[in-house]
This record gives structure tokens, C-alpha cells and sequence, in this order.
């Protein structure tokens, strides 16, 4: 097995910067009671001006007075953790999540699939940008060892266990991630790297420092099964952004939404479905406002989903100032790509049917957009019938003569003198059951400027014709 190692030094930071529309302006995580705050995280905008995570908040109001400032939120870290869980999982089945701050996941048994591991982690890392979490990755044969290596060197790769024991064995106890305090310790005693803690006798080891520390080596070095505790994707999607300031207009919450849109198709990519249904939750200092977006096919496609979510959001009067955005998915189908010829000479800048669909059923309302369906009346004005389209199977038109492709909204008269009879007549009796009992002979006729018609007369007669519809 090949375990690759996703280290985010700076998790939290991340979550918060991804929400905001200027991220490069000075920002600090902040923690600790209110007497003596400190800064957990800075952005390189408040680096560059001095500030350094684990200086007091005075202090670093000395250096810079005007920095924005967030709490650290333990609970949203952890959440943002399992969101890029989930976007792993598309990369590989065995995903764990189980040491904070990374990732690890195998990707041998993806090679074939994916391609060699060069491949695999450039998509890894160009995945990671767009989604804006700052990351380093490693290859090892075993995740512990992956996790070490990653935070060593960014991009180090070791496909071989013999190469991966001789790099071991050079890193230094402090940075190889023992359990609690035990690189400090055996560093105060003169043990300096992972060789000479080998080195030592076991029995001495599992005296001092308990059976922890020697079981870590073991599944450090590939010695003994590591079990680790592997990531189970949810069945449902649920993702809220705080804003931090309140909103009041439609155009604030676009940036917000877009990133939720986004953070919601890179869930449905990773769980190979879609969305047919989800609510928008605009959360007030007091109640929310709901926004209902249904989709007559499932969807994950980001411009598509932001596009309709953004229509529905500009109906919606916001009566309140808006502090927050959540958005919520529990409909999540299995999405079926809509298939295309491999050499497409569709225009680009043309919408395809579901975009302009949903786009027009946003705009216009549900009930402006619907489907057309044959029933089973051979009255021409009532053989369609309206439908929502994808509420119903639509069966087939039962068997009858040709019919014209345009049909007229009610019959008028024919006024042509001299037409000629192509094809009739077909008789309809009709109509008796709803006292509107219908007795005609149809006929396919030409008109003297050389146009077919679809036209009726009385039974039994040829004249007074009245026009139902034309061919084309």
C-alpha cells in the first residue's frame, strides 16, 4: 500500500479567508480569554507587518492597529476537516481523517484508475488551490510515515519501504510526532533522531515511557498493523458560512453563495450524484428566511446550480439583515451525465436544455415552464394536455393519421375557393359523454397557393370547410 499524507497547516485560517470577498487584507485568528488573547493564525498579509501566531493581541496591536480579527473556532475547523475528507474520498476509498490538521488516504489501488502518482498529485494540488486550502503532500508506505514526511518536506516521495526506513531513521525526535511529550523528553536525554531511539533496548523504552511509544514505532516503520479509523461519507450535505457583518442586499450574498454552490457540486462530484432539491437558509439575528430550489432532473454542474440559486435569491424580499448563509441538500440522486457526440459542434456560448430550463422555470415561475402530453380524446383542441414536466411518464401518442404541426387555437373558416382534396375522410364522433359532441369528416387538403391544410366538413358533405390546422 501507498498512503499519501495532506498536510493543511493552516486549517482554520483557511476556512475563514475562503469566505471572505478580500482575503489578501491583514487578518488574525484570535483565542484565549479576554484578559489574555492571543493570536492563533495570521494571514501573510499580517505576517509581513510582524504579527506571529502565539504573540499577545496587545502586542500585536503595537505592530499594527488596524487588522481584522476572527475568533478561532475549534468546531469549524473539524468541520472544514471532514468537508476535505469528503473531497478526498473521490480519490480514493480509504480515507482517514483521525489526526488533526491532515489527511491520509491510499493511492496505489488508484493508480490504475488515475494514472501514476505524478498525475495524481498534481490533481491533488490544482484541486486544493481552487478549493483554497493551503496544503503540503507526501508518499510513504505507511500513513504514519507520510504524516511525518509531509510536515519535513512538501512534495517527498517514497515508493520503497528500504527508502522509506533510511529517511526515517534521519529525522530528528521533535518532529517525528510521538505521542505527548516524548520527542522532548528523549531529546533532553540525548536521543536525537528516529535511528538511535531504534537503537535503544525495547524493554527500557516500554519501562519509561509505556507501550505507546514503542507500538508508534512499529506502525511508524510498517512493523505492525496500523488500524486507522476511515472516513464514511454522509448522505446528505450541509454547509453554513457566518458573514460576521450583517447583510442587506442581494449582491453581498453572491460571493457567499457562489462558495457554497461550489463546496456543494465538490460533495456531489466526490459521491458521484447530483441534486434535484435543496433550501437556501438566510439566518436573521432573530428567525431565517427559507429558499426552496427544486430541479426537475438531478444537477451538479457550479455555473448551472449558482446561476438558478442566484434567480430564485433575487425574488426573495429581504426584510432583515441577513448574518449568515447555510445551505442544505438531503435529495441527492444519482446523476446521470447527459450524453453528446464526441465530435459536438454545438456553439459554446448556446445554454443547453436543462441550464436554459431551470434558468426560465427560476425566472418565470414552476408553472410558466411544463411539458406537453397526448391524451387519449381524438378532439383535436383535446388531445394535449399540460403536465410539469418530470412529474409523470408521458406515454406515447396512441396510432392515428397524419396531423398537422400547427394547430389552430379554435377553428375558422377556409376561404379558398377551389381546394383540392389530398387525403379523407377521417370521421370523428366524439364528445358525447361531456355534452360537447363533436361530428366531423376531416380531410388533408391543398389550397390554390399550393399549402396543405387540415380541414373538416360536415358528414358527408365537401364544402363549407372550416380550417383546424397546417402542415409544414
Amino acid at each position: 500500500m501507498l498512503w499519501a499524507c495532506v498536510l493543511l497547516p493552516q486549517l482554520a485560517l483557511d476556512g475563514v479567508l475562503r469566505r471572505l470577498p478580500e482575503p489578501d487584507a491583514p487578518l488574525a485568528l484570535v483565542t484565549g480569554p479576554a484578559q489574555l488573547r492571543t493570536l492563533h493564525a495570521v494571514n501573510p498579509a499580517a505576517a509581513a507587518a510582524g504579527l506571529r501566531p502565539g504573540m499577545r493581541l496587545v502586542a500585536a496591536h503595537a505592530l499594527l492597529p488596524d487588522f481584522a480579527m476572527v475568533e478561532y473556532d475549534p468546531q469549524a475547523e473539524a468541520r472544514w476537516q471532514r468537508f476535505l475528507a469528503a473531497w478526498a474520498y473521490r480519490h480514493s476509498s480509504l480515507v482517514s481523517a483521525q489526526w488533526p490538521g491532515c489527511l491520509v488516504l491510499e493511492v496505489r489501488g488508484s493508480f490504475r484508475l488515475l494514472g501514476p502518482w505524478p498525475r495524481i498529485e498534481r490533481r491533488l494540488r490544482e484541486e486544493l488551490q481552487a478549493l483554497g486550502f493551503v496544503h503540503r503532500i507526501a508518499l510513504a508506505p505507511t500513513p504514519r510515515a507520510a504524516h511525518v514526511l509531509a510536515g519535513l518536506r512538501d512534495g517527498l516521495a517514497l515508493m520503497h519501504r528500504d527508502a522509506m526506513v533510511a529517511t526515517l531513521d534521519r529525522v530528528p525526535v521533535r518532529r517525528a510526532r510521538l505521542p505527548g511529550d516524548c520527542g522532548e523528553r528523549l531529546q533532553r536525554m540525548g536521543v536525537r533522531d528516529l535511528g538511535a531511539l531504534r537503537a535503544l533496548p525495547r524493554d527500557a523504552l516500554r519501562r519509561r515511557f509505556g507501550r505507546e511509544l514503542p507500538d508508534h514505532l512499529d506502525r511508524l516503520y510498517g512493523e505492525a498493523d496500523d488500524p486507522l479509523d476511515c472516513y464514511q461519507p454522509p448522505d446528505h450535505f450541509d454547509a453554513r458560512l457566518e458573514l460576521g457583518y450583517e447583510v442587506e442586499s442581494h449582491m453581498a450574498l453572491l460571493f457567499p453563495l457562489r462558495r457554497l454552490v461550489g463546496d456543494l457540486c465538490t460533495f456531489l462530484s466526490m459521491r458521484d450524484g447530483g441534486v434535484q432539491r435543496f433550501v437556501l437558509r438566510l439566518e436573521h439575528e432573530a428567525g431565517h428566511t427559507d429558499v426552496e430550489v427544486g430541479l426537475l432532473s438531478a444537477e451538479r454542474d457550479p455555473a448551472m446550480l449558482f446561476e438558478v440559486t442566484r434567480t430564485r435569491l433575487e425574488k426573495v424580499r429581504l426584510a432583515r439583515p441577513v448574518v449568515g448563509v447555510r445551505l442544505v441538500a438531503r435529495e441527492l440522486p444519482p446523476f446521470a451525465p447527459a450524453s453528446r457526440d464526441l465530435f459536438d459542434a454545438r456553439n459554446q456560448q448556446q445554454l443547453p436544455w436543462p441550464q436554459l430550463r431551470e434558468r426560465l422555470r427560476a425566472r418565470l415561475g414552476d408553472e410558466a415552464v411544463y411539458a406537453v402530453a397526448p391524451s387519449g380524446d381524438p378532439r383535436p383542441e383535446r388531445a394535449w394536455r399540460r403536465v410539469a414536466e418530470g412529474a409523470v411518464d408521458i406515454d406515447e401518442a396512441p396510432p392515428r393519421p397524419p396531423r398537422p404541426c400547427w394547430l389552430l387555437p379554435r377553428p375558422i373558416p377556409l376561404r379558398d375557393p377551389r381546394p383540392r382534396i389530398v387525403s379523407g375522410p377521417e370521421r370523428l364522433e366524439s364528445g358525447w359523454w361531456d355534452g360537447e359532441d363533436a361530428r366531423r369528416d376531416y380531410y388533408v387538403i391543398e389550397t390554390s397557393q399550393g399549402q396543405r391544410a387540415w380541414a373538416f366538413a360536415p358528414p358527408g358533405e365537401q364544402g363549407h370547410w372550416m380550417l383546424q390546422g397546417w402542415f409544414s
